[in-house]
């Protein structure tokens, strides 16, 4: 475990003035190393710098933590975890399950969740829009998951009443704003800190009801 990336780390968690304990920057680091190794023979992540790793997969994970609520999360489109892998390593008591319909990232995931012990999280190989848990979500998360349209429409019938999806963007979206479908609103867009990465970021909150322009 090199001491450059828990510098990194650390020093990014610090500027985001989020508090974990080094039993958790470990865990971090433990999933940070899985994904260097697993990445260089199936391509998980375009990013292949392993401290480039730091500040676009892990901090921009976290760079979300304060505006997710205790309830279960749904993180759909995950890739290789991200955000809901992050989260469920820093949140061992809060429910996340992880859905993707890429079988080599599940299995990513799945190897992740056995080796660190991350007994929290449920790995789902599926489509979004075909998968039927027989539940509902009360926060849906979402990082690089196409148009906010698209990400509303194929996961509607997992939010539970009253629930908030969690949407992560780059460039304030206002494009997919204004496509929205009627029946979701955002409740409001929030301006992420990412240490050690160009270009913004952007949190969109968004729930069911009349739909309205920001």
């Amino acid at each position: 475990m090199s001491d450059a990336y828990r510098q990194a780390l650390a020093a990014g968690i610090a500027r985001q003035d989020l508090a974990l304990d080094d039993a958790t920057l470990d865990r971090l680091l433990a999933y940070h190393a899985l994904l260097v190794k697993w990445n260089k023979a199936y391509n998980l992540t375009s990013v292949r710098d392993p401290g480039e790793m730091i500040g676009r997969h892990l901090l921009d994970s976290l760079s979300i933590l304060s505006y997710v609520g205790e309830d279960d999360l749904l993180d759909v489109g995950t890739g290789p975890g991200l955000p809901g892998m992050v989260l469920a390593l820093v949140r061992p008591g809060q429910s996340v399950t992880l859905l993707d319909s890429n079988g080599k990232k599940t299995r990513f995931l799945i190897q992740v969740k056995m080796e660190l012990g991350v007994d929290n999280a449920e790995v789902v190989h599926n489509r979004l829009e075909f998968w039927q848990p027989g539940r509902s979500y009360a926060q849906i998360s979402s990082r690089a998951f196409a148009t906010l349209a698209d990400m509303v429409a194929k996961s509607a019938h997992l939010l539970a009443p009253g629930g908030r999806f969690l949407a992560m963007k780059g460039q304030f979206p206002q494009d997919e704003i204004d496509d929205l479908p009627d029946g979701f609103h955002v409740d409001r867009v929030q301006v992420l800190t990412v240490p050690g990465t160009a270009g913004a970021r952007h949190l969109v909150e968004l729930s069911a009801g009349s739909s309205q322009g920001l």
